[in-house]
Formats: C-alpha cells, sequence, structure tokens
C-alpha cells in the first residue's frame, strides 16, 4: 500500500482532537496564500519523476511544502526532519505521513535543484 494514502491509527487520534491550535490555523493560512499551481509550474520540469533507478521520488507538492515550512520556520535540514517526525500538524501542511519522511539529504538536494535552476525567488 502506499506510504502516503495508508490510514494509520496516529491519523484517527489526530482528526479527532477536539481543538484547531494557533500553529495548525497558521500553516492553513500559509498554505491559502501559496500560489501553489505557479510555483509547482516553475519547479516541475527540473524535478526528477521518480521513474528511473533509485528509490520513489517524494511528491513535489510535498516538497514545496517542506521548503516552504522551513524557510517559515528557520529550520535547518536536520531540524526540519526532525520536526516532520515530531509534529502532526507539519506533516499534515506537507502532506507527509510518518511512515514517508523525507530524509535531511533528500531535503538539501531539493534546496540545491532550486538554487541550480534560479527558483529560490
Amino acid at each position: 500500500m502506499d506510504p502516503y494514502q495508508q490510514l494509520i491509527f496516529a491519523d484517527a487520534e489526530y482528526a479527532n482532537k477536539g481543538k484547531v491550535t494557533r500553529g495548525e490555523t497558521f500553516l492553513g493560512q500559509l498554505d491559502a496564500l501559496l500560489p501553489r499551481s505557479i510555483i509547482l509550474a516553475e519547479i516541475e520540469p527540473h524535478y526528477a519523476s521518480g521513474k528511473g533507478r533509485g528509490r520513489k521520488a517524494f511528491p513535489l507538492n510535498a516538497m514545496l511544502h517542506v521548503h516552504v515550512a522551513q524557510i517559515v520556520y528557520n529550520y535547518s535540514d536536520p531540524g526540519v526532519e526532525d520536526a516532520l517526525y515530531e509534529i502532526e500538524s507539519l506533516r499534515r501542511f506537507c502532506g507527509i505521513r510518518l511512515e514517508a519522511v523525507p530524509d535531511e539529504s533528500t531535503i538539501l538536494q531539493f534546496r540545491h535543484l532550486l538554487e541550480a535552476h534560479g527558483l529560490m525567488e
């Protein structure tokens, strides 16, 4: 089963919590403000499809959200990886499941891809 689609107990538990935190509200507002389709269209021609050898590429939308979270919260590459493991609301913002968190080298490679093609602006 695809780790991005598989429902786990933690998801059900999180969905039934009673309060929406300020952090969740902020991430929701940030997501609404993000011109996702424009940014993704710029990055997509340069992003690996994951159809070749090696491990499957993370979804581009997820990596974009990881990058945005990294900038907003001023996380280092290892810091954002740790935050993704620790903070459920951040994983939801990024569209990442606990079983499929990108490691710090994947995060670094994504940022280098953006830098190499002048896409950081």
